[in-house]
């Protein structure tokens, strides 16, 4: 069971169901137009919906709680249980909303930090493959270190380390696939620009020896051996039985003919 499902197990477990008392009629259409509700009918009305799998309605109702009841007892909970409903529901930009509705509203909760995985979760579901655009994967990635920087000890930050590694690889798959792209143009220059981004800001990723290998060959197309050397030198050190560091070295003996000598 994921964190998502298990934390809306204890919250509708938890929560104490408010007597149904003048529940209206015939609600299998327009229950969110606004007709006014006492505050244990709309909330119950929710939960039946969120119960029968009805997420978009569900998170519709509990929307309503907070507008017609603002100030009732059950508006806090209809905020976070909004935004989680639309979460199931893949409504990713409301869910987004109405989890930083709540923290803005309430930052010191105990749910804040919920809230928050929330928010990083809904753009990390959005991430698409790396031949697109990555925005929305950068706003996960500032979002999940967001939450581990305010919550390092909550339950969300382990799994928000985790996601910000896969987060991280798939960064650096961008970089690279651009790289690559300069490099086949001959755009060595620019391909050096990336390669260096992904060894210096993804150095921990699975990508880095390939990066650096490919540093070597941006170097060599310049006509800066020295660089090239020591882009070789990190990755025989940190990398060296890979078949990046076997490219590498071949290369290396075969454009720096100092380096030939020595071996």
């Amino acid at each position: 069971m994921s964190k998502l499902t298990r934390f809306t197990a204890i919250v509708l477990a938890c929560a104490v169901i408010v007597p149904a008392a003048g529940c209206a009629r015939n609600k299998t259409k327009g229950d969110t137009a606004y007709i006014a509700r006492d505050v244990n009918t709309l909330y119950n009305l929710a939960k039946r919906q969120l119960d029968r799998s009805n997420y978009a309605d569900a998170a519709k109702l509990f929307d309503e709680v907070e507008r017609q009841h603002p100030y009732s007892v059950w508006a806090r909970r209809a905020q976070l249980m909004s935004a989680f409903s639309y979460y199931v529901a893949q409504q990713y930009p409301e869910a987004i909303s109405s989890a930083r509705r709540f923290i803005t509203i309430h930052p010191g909760n105990k749910d804040a930090p919920y809230a928050n995985y929330l928010i990083a979760m809904s753009y990390y579901n959005q991430i698409v493959d790396v031949t697109r655009d990555q925005k929305i994967t950068q706003q996960a990635s500032d979002t999940f270190g967001e939450l581990i920087r305010r919550y390092p000890e909550s339950r969300y930050a382990a799994d928000a380390r985790l996601k910000l590694d896969l987060i991280n690889d798939h960064l650096a798959g961008k970089e690279m696939e651009v790289g690559r792209y300069y490099q086949r143009s001959g755009n060595w220059l620019a391909s050096v620009q990336r390669f260096r981004m992904v060894v210096d800001k993804y150095q921990t990723t699975s990508h880095t020896p390939e990066a650096l290998e490919r540093l070597v060959e941006s170097y060599l197309a310049l006509g800066i051996p020295s660089e090239a050397q020591k882009a070789a030198a990190v990755l025989n050190r940190n990398y060296p039985g890979s078949k990046w560091y076997e490219r590498a070295y071949k290369l290396i003996q075969r454009h720096v003919p100092q380096a030939a000598a020595q071996g």
